[in-house]
């Protein structure tokens, strides 16, 4: 699916709309992904953005309505693992390893819709995560809060995905590593190509590496642009980006 502007659209939501239970979490959201750039989704505690993420995999936790349209393919009625199998990979707020198994071990099961060798790969990310690569025998529950996301990250790129989501990666840690962090999304963007929604609270480290921005306000979408032109409008920041 490309536009007028020759984006391919890889990542197409139209009308979604998202409740629990009785709660209203997404008012009729619409917005896009194109193949190789990195979308942000900004917005307080409460907003909607752990839900648009979770709505967009049609997660069984939250019951949604709306279009989602995955490289040119209506998947808003296939249940989440068809969505993982046809190349979205998600990693959850509040990392998403497997504790009880080895670095290594989360590695390879990341890599579990694949067929083949995937141990390049393996080299590739912990080249890309050093400390992961000290670590690779050791429990993932036993790692700090940064490493843990590291490897949330890393294994859910061993998927090899078209589309990876990340829910507020930068949730509990250390400002230093925050910004390491958001640095290695930029560079898998650049050198890798990874196209990314990312959903997250701290607006101008996300939308430094991003190409386009979505403000979310109570559910619904109440500013959208270039991440630049959100970043450079001090009117803008002042209003919904706390800054």
């Amino acid at each position: 699916m490309s536009t007028s502007t020759g984006r391919e659209i890889i990542l197409k939501v139209e009308g979604l709309s998202a409740n629990y239970g009785q709660i209203t979490a997404l008012r009729s959201i619409s917005f896009e992904v194109a193949k190789g750039e990195v979308a942000v989704v900004l917005g307080a505690n409460g907003a909607g953005k752990t839900t648009t993420l979770r709505a967009v995999c049609n997660m069984p936790v939250v019951s949604s309505t709306g279009k989602v349209t995955l490289g040119g393919e209506d998947v808003s009625k296939k249940d989440t693992a068809d969505i993982v199998g046809r190349g979205v990979a998600h990693v959850p707020q509040g990392r998403g390893t497997f504790p009880e198994l080895s670095v290594m071990d989360n590695l390879e099961v990341g890599a579990y819709v694949r067929k083949g060798s995937f141990s390049e790969d393996i080299d590739k990310y912990f080249e890309m995560f050093p400390r992961l690569a000290e670590r690779r025998d050791q429990l993932a529950g036993s790692l700090s809060g940064g490493e843990q996301q590291m490897l949330a990250v890393a294994r859910a790129l061993m998927s090899r995905p078209e589309v990876l989501l990340l829910d507020e990666p930068s949730l509990g840690l250390a400002p230093l590593i925050i910004q390491d962090l958001f640095k290695t999304f930029g560079e898998l963007n650049k050198t890798e190509g990874v196209t990314m929604l990312i959903v997250e609270q701290n607006a101008n480290l996300a939308l430094g590496i991003a190409d386009h921005g979505y403000v979310l306000e109570a559910g619904e979408i109440v500013l959208q642009g270039r991440a630049e032109d959100l970043q450079n409008d001090s009117s803008i920041q002042d209003a919904y980006l706390g800054a």
